[in-house]
């Protein structure tokens, strides 16, 4: 007797089509959050993968070899941007000139989260925690 628990048959990482990374498992619920003209968006994968490939101008890819690029999106990617206004944390707007300016911010963020304020999984394009992108120091 298999424990289906045990059995993933589903992988949490894919390879990106274009730049082959490993890109990591978002929700149809973040890229509909992120995307440009939502309602217009028509789901065609299973499962749908970000790449954090800074090179790379696809964002979100889906099992099905479809793609969606930094273009169509309405949110500044900030794993793929220079610029200073770059967000670090989306759920409470902190970019890197921020964090720069005042290191606190991250404590900031870090009490946010453990009180449950956050909403990562849908404000982050990534789909995962934001302290991950806010450095340490």
């Amino acid at each position: 007797m298999s424990d289906c628990c045990c059995n993933d048959a589903h992988q949490k990482k894919h390879t990106c089509p274009v730049c082959r990374n490993e890109g990591s498992e978002v929700s149809a619920r973040t890229i509909t959050h992120h995307i440009k003209d939502a309602w217009a968006w028509q789901a065609s994968a299973h499962r749908y993968f970000f790449c954090d490939d800074p090179t790379c101008e696809i964002v979100y890819f889906g099992d099905d070899g479809s793609t969606i690029l930094k273009s169509q999106l309405r949110t500044c990617i900030g794993v793929k941007e220079l610029s200073d206004n770059t967000p670090l944390c989306y759920c409470f707007g902190v970019t890197k000139a921020d964090f720069r300016a005042n290191p606190a911010t991250r404590d900031f963020v870090i009490a946010q989260t453990k009180t449950g304020l956050c909403s990562c999984e849908t404000s982050n394009p990534s789909g995962r925690c934001c302290l991950k992108d806010v450095p340490k120091s």
